[in-house]
């Protein structure tokens, strides 16, 4: 799954371990989503869409 959180992470000056604290997750998930190696759980996707305001789909995509 493609994904833009590392451009949004950036775009708001966090670091992963910010951005973990503030999604209630590890610094190793949020390293493990931006490398695509690791997709999230719906619950997580909702709340980093509500974090960043933006829809699910704005931030990740599917790989079709």
């Amino acid at each position: 799954m493609k994904n833009r959180l590392k451009v949004l992470r950036a775009e708001r000056d966090l670091t992963q371990a910010q951005l973990a604290d503030l999604l209630g997750v590890s610094r190793q998930t949020i390293n493990a989503i931006e490398k695509g190696k690791f997709d999230p759980s719906l619950p997580l996707a909702f709340k980093a869409a509500r974090l960043f305001e933006l829809k699910i789909e704005e931030i990740f995509q599917d790989e079709v």
